[in-house]
C-alpha cells in the first residue's frame, strides 16, 4: 500500500487479523503487533501528544513510550508489545477533538 512505513516480505500465508484504526480498516495477520499492523498499512503510528508531529515507533521493545495507542473504550497500549486481536478499534490521536494520551 502506498505510504506503508513497512513493507512485508515474509511470512504472508498467516491467517488474517480485521482491526480498525482511527475507524478505517485495516488487515493484520495473526500474530503481528500493532505497530506492525498500522505502519504496514500507513505511513505513521500515531500523532504525538505534545504537538511535535507524527510519530512511527522508536525502540521496537516497549522501552521508549513512543508507541502509545489507545483501544475506543480509552485503555492506553504500548503497539510494538501488544498483538492484533480481531474487532480491535485502535485510535492514534489524529482523530478530531482527541484528548491528550
Amino acid at each position: 500500500m502506498s505510504g506503508a512505513r513497512f513493507r512485508r516480505l515474509a511470512e504472508t500465508g498467516r491467517p488474517r487479523v480485521a482491526i480498525t484504526v482511527d475507524g478505517a480498516p485495516v488487515e493484520a495477520m495473526q500474530g503481528d503487533t500493532l505497530m506492525t499492523a498500522i505502519l504496514t498499512a500507513r505511513g505513521r503510528l500515531r500523532v504525538s501528544e505534545f504537538g511535535d508531529g507524527p510519530r512511527a515507533g522508536f525502540c521496537l521493545m516497549g522501552a521508549c513510550q513512543d508507541c502509545w495507542v489507545r483501544l475506543e473504550d480509552g485503555r492506553r497500549l504500548r503497539a510494538c508489545t501488544t498483538f492484533a486481536e480481531a474487532g480491535m478499534a485502535i485510535l492514534t490521536g489524529a482523530e478530531e477533538g482527541a484528548d491528550a494520551f
